[in-house]
C-alpha cells in the first residue's frame, strides 16, 4: 500500500514555477533540492525536485553508515533523499579522516520527506505523505503565489567583508604535488586527485542567493542546493556518480578539463584538442578501469560495459571529458550495496583506490567531509540517483564558516605548475559568486 497521495498540476511557465519553489521551500529546517536545469542527458527522471521536511530520518558518523543505511532504506520503502560524505570511506576500509574539519556535517544523513515535488516538463507531481495530503493543493496555491524576487531577511555583513584564504599555499601546493609524483614513479599509485580547501571564517552569506548565483553561471545538469538545519550545500555539480534504472547501474566519471572560450572558433578548438589530449585521455581511462572494477562486484558476469569513452561534453564554465560506464544487476542485489562496492567514487581518489585515498589523507590539509562525497535519492522501488559534490559551496551558518575545495588528478604526466592553474579554473565560479554576490 502506497504511503503518499500523488497530485499532478498543470503549470504554465515550468521556469518561473520552478523559481518560485525554490523561494518557497526556504522557510522549511529540511531541504533537499536536485536540478537538471534541463541538461540533454540520456538518463533523467525529472526536471528538478524538492524534498522538504523530515518524516523520519537517520543520521550517524561512517561507523557502520552503510549498513545503517540499508536498514533504514529497506525499512522506509519510500523515498529517502540525503547525502554520503567522502569520509564514509572509512566504513569500506581500513581508513582514517584526522585532518582539520571546520564545517562538522554528519558523515552520512538522509530523510523521509513529508513533501516531494517533482517538475517534469509542464507538469508538476506532488507526492505527499497520507497524513498531510490535506495540506496538498493549499501548498499548491503558495507556491503559485510566491513572489521568487522577495526572499527571507536574513542579517548579513556586506560580502566585501569576505577574506578567503588558501588552506595550502602555492609554493606548498607545489612541494605536495611533487610527493604524490613521487609516489607515482615508485609505482605506489597510477593517479591521485589531490584536493585543497579555500575558506573564509567568520563569515555571513545568503545561502539561497549564492546558490542562484553559482547556479546561474555554471547551469550544471546535477544542481543541488541542500540544507540540513544550520548546514548548506550550495552546490553546481556537473558530474553523476552512480545511477540504478531498474537491474541497469549507471556510472559517468569526469576526468579532463578545459577552459570555455568566447570566440566560437576557439572554444571548438580547445574542446576538439581536449579530446585528443593524451595526458587528460589516459586520466579518464584509468578512472573507467577502477570504476568498471567497482561495478564488477556487483554486476551480471559480463555485463560491465563502456557506452562512451572520453566524450567531451560542453558547460557554460568549462569543457569536460566524461566515460560512461554500465552494468547489470540481479533482483535481488541490494541497492546499497551497489553504492557501499563503489564508494567513494574513483573520480575523486585514484588508482589503486586504497592506496591513492592513505596518501591523499597524509597531504591534503583539510578533512573533505561533505566535499567529494554524494547527495541524491532513492525511490519506494530501490531505485537511486546521486551526484559528486564538486563545483560547491559549504556553509555552517552557526560557526559563521564558509570552503569551497577544488582537486585535480595527478598522473605521471602532471605538472604541480598546470595542477595548480586547474585548480584556480575550477575555483573561478564559487570565488566570483562569494566576492560579487549583489546582497
Amino acid at each position: 500500500m502506497s504511503v503518499r497521495t500523488h497530485q499532478s498540476f498543470a503549470i504554465d511557465n515550468p521556469q518561473t514555477f520552478k523559481e518560485k519553489l525554490l523561494v518557497w521551500a526556504q522557510q522549511f529546517e529540511t531541504v533537499v533540492w536536485l536540478d537538471s536545469n534541463k541538461y540533454d542527458q540520456t538518463y533523467s527522471s525529472f526536471d528538478c525536485a524538492l524534498a522538504v521536511e523530515e518524516f523520519t530520518s537517520i543520521k550517524t558518523d561512517y561507523h557502520g553508515a552503510f549498513d545503517k543505511l540499508k536498514e533504514y532504506q529497506s525499512f522506509s520503502k519510500d523515498y529517502i533523499f540525503g547525502y554520503i560524505s567522502y569520509d564514509v570511506k572509512n566504513d569500506v576500509e581500513k581508513l582514517t579522516s584526522n585532518n582539520f574539519d571546520g564545517l562538522e556535517f554528519d558523515d552520512l544523513h538522509f530523510f523521509q520527506p513529508q513533501k516531494i515535488i517533482f517538475i517534469k516538463g509542464d507538469k508538476a507531481e506532488f507526492h505527499y505523505l497520507k497524513m498531510i495530503d490535506d495540506e496538498l493543493e493549499e501548498d499548491f496555491e503558495d507556491i503559485f503565489e510566491t513572489n521568487p524576487n522577495v526572499l527571507p531577511e536574513i542579517t548579513l555583513k556586506s560580502t566585501k567583508d569576505i577574506k578567503i584564504k588558501l588552506r595550502i599555499h602555492k609554493d606548498e601546493y607545489h612541494e605536495k604535488v611533487s610527493k604524490v609524483l613521487e609516489h607515482i614513479h615508485r609505482g605506489d599509485i597510477y593517479e591521485a586527485n589531490f584536493c585543497q580547501e579555500f575558506f573564509a571564517e567568520n563569515t555571513t552569506i545568503h545561502p539561497y542567493k549564492i546558490y542562484q548565483q553559482l547556479n546561474e553561471i555554471s547551469e550544471p545538469p546535477f544542481a543541488t542546493f541542500v540544507k540540513f538545519d544550520e548546514k548548506y550545500l550550495l552546490s553546481a555539480s556537473p558530474e553523476r556518480y552512480i545511477r540504478k534504472q531498474g537491474s541497469k547501474i549507471i556510472s559517468q566519471p569526469i576526468k579532463g578539463t578545459a577552459k570555455r572560450l568566447i570566440d566560437t572558433i576557439q572554444d571548438d578548438k580547445i574542446a576538439f584538442d581536449l579530446a585528443r589530449d593524451e595526458k587528460e585521455r589516459s586520466e579518464n581511462i584509468m578512472i573507467v578501469d577502477l570504476v568498471r572494477n567497482d561495478l564488477s562486484r556487483t554486476a551480471k558476469k559480463g555485463s560491465v560495459k563502456v557506452e562512451e569513452l572520453c566524450k567531451v561534453y560542453s558547460f557554460k564554465q568549462v569543457h569536460q571529458m566524461i566515460s560512461t560506464i554500465v552494468s547489470e544487476v540481479e533482483n535481488t542485489t541490494h541497492s546499497v550495496d551497489v553504492i557501499r562496492d563503489t564508494f567513494p567514487m574513483g573520480s575523486m581518489t585514484g588508482a589503486p583506490k586504497v592506496s591513492a585515498m592513505q596518501i591523499i589523507e597524509e597531504l591534503e590539509e583539510t578533512k573533505r567531509g561533505l566535499y567529494s562525497g554524494t547527495v541524491g535519492y532513492f525511490t519506494p522501488e530501490g531505485d537511486f540517483d546521486f551526484n559528486v559534490i564538486i563545483r560547491s559551496i559549504l556553509y555552517n551558518e552557526e560557526k559563521k564558516y564558509v570552503s569551497y575545495s577544488v582537486g585535480g588528478a595527478i598522473t605521471a604526466k602532471s605538472t604541480p605548475e598546470k595542477e595548480y592553474e586547474e585548480c584556480l579554473l575550477k575555483a573561478k565560479a564559487m570565488k566570483y559568486v562569494l566576492l560579487n554576490s549583489n546582497l
